[in-house]
């Protein structure tokens, strides 16, 4: 799920489950003020298009998207806001391909020579004379007014429900130490490979064992900061519910992407920080439900740099596991 103020679909999304997915971006940067996006040229279909792939199997579109871009142009990107994706017919049914926005202002791409044979840094109106698909405009319009609305420049803030920890009735010592059960250890390397679509630089968490085990692959592969953060363990916010209101207000800020790792309890307190700092459209699609996320499960909001604290995106997602 997801949903972003500039990316409202301008068609009615088809019904029905598509037959293939794929996903990619939009890279863009800004060259003397001037707005630029990143086509590609593949030479199997002789067309301009955008950098995507089909999803890897126990791959996530988000990862998909991150992946199929390096492995064509060569850019490490993190993701930004969410765009409309494109559904067309294809011959073995309905494809849909998800697009973001990815930030490559100071990225030197280079095509892969086999499914990228040139790549062209151009204007949006130049990409829309290019683009071979007619469909392939609608991500763009909507990039294009993200920039209008100066909401493109976003930085990421990710909420993670921890992953499944052994059952409470089967634990006889202090509930802080509980850790992840055997399937939870898996979803903490699934939720490892989701983050870094976005790649947070810092990652707050409850000091509880089951938290910090579902983040710390995460925190080893991409060296980022941990903090523990008391006022997010369950005990703490049931007992003062404003110190952690107060956690993740003070998140905003820092103004730097991040990544939260909380319980179950304690989600509701953290998504009504969330709703004063979005539209009524992106609230409305906040969890309102108890359990809210599954174990492992991420919900995703890119925050407007120029509209500072402004959440312009949500979405959601659940971390493969096998």
């Amino acid at each position: 799920m997801a949903l972003s103020e500039q990316a409202r679909p301008a068609v009615a999304t088809p019904r029905g489950t598509p037959d293939v997915v794929a996903a990619g971006t939009l890279c863009w940067r800004t060259e003397k003020g001037r707005l630029e996006v990143l086509l590609i040229r593949r030479p199997r279909y002789k067309d301009w298009s955008w950098p995507k792939g089909k999803l890897d199997p126990g791959e996530t579109t988000p990862e998909c998207a991150v992946r199929e871009t390096f492995e064509e142009i060569g850019l490490q990107v993190q993701l930004g806001i969410p765009l409309p994706s494109i559904w067309y017919a294809v011959p073995s049914g309905l494809k849909v391909v998800h697009y973001w926005a990815a930030r490559a202002d100071r990225s030197m791409p280079v095509p892969d020579g086999s499914e990228v044979d040139e790549i062209q840094w151009c204007t949006p109106d130049n990409a829309r004379e290019l683009l071979s698909n007619p469909s392939d405009v609608e991500p763009l319009e909507a990039l294009v007014d993200a920039h209008t609305r100066k909401d493109l420049l976003t930085w990421p803030l990710l909420v993670v429900r921890h992953a499944k920890a052994k059952p409470r009735s089967s634990w006889s010592r202090a509930e802080g130490e509980r850790p992840l059960a055997a399937t939870g250890r898996r979803q903490a390397v699934a939720v490892s490979r989701l983050l870094q679509a976005w790649s947070p630089e810092r990652v707050i968490s409850s000091p509880w064992v089951r938290c910090v085990q579902t983040v710390s692959p995460y925190v080893t592969k991409r060296e980022a900061k941990l903090k523990l953060v008391d006022a997010l363990t369950e005990s703490d916010a049931a007992r003062r519910p404003g110190r952690a209101r107060a956690a993740v207000e003070k998140i905003f800020d820092k103004r730097k992407s991040v990544a939260i790792c909380t319980h179950r309890p304690v989600l509701p307190l953290v998504f009504e920080v969330l709703r004063t700092r979005m539209p009524a459209r992106l609230s409305a699609l906040l969890p309102t439900a108890d359990p809210y996320l599954s174990p492992g499960e991420a919900i995703i909001c890119q925050v407007s740099v120029t509209n500072q604290g402004r959440i312009v995106s949500l979405e959601q997602f659940r971390a493969y596991d096998d």
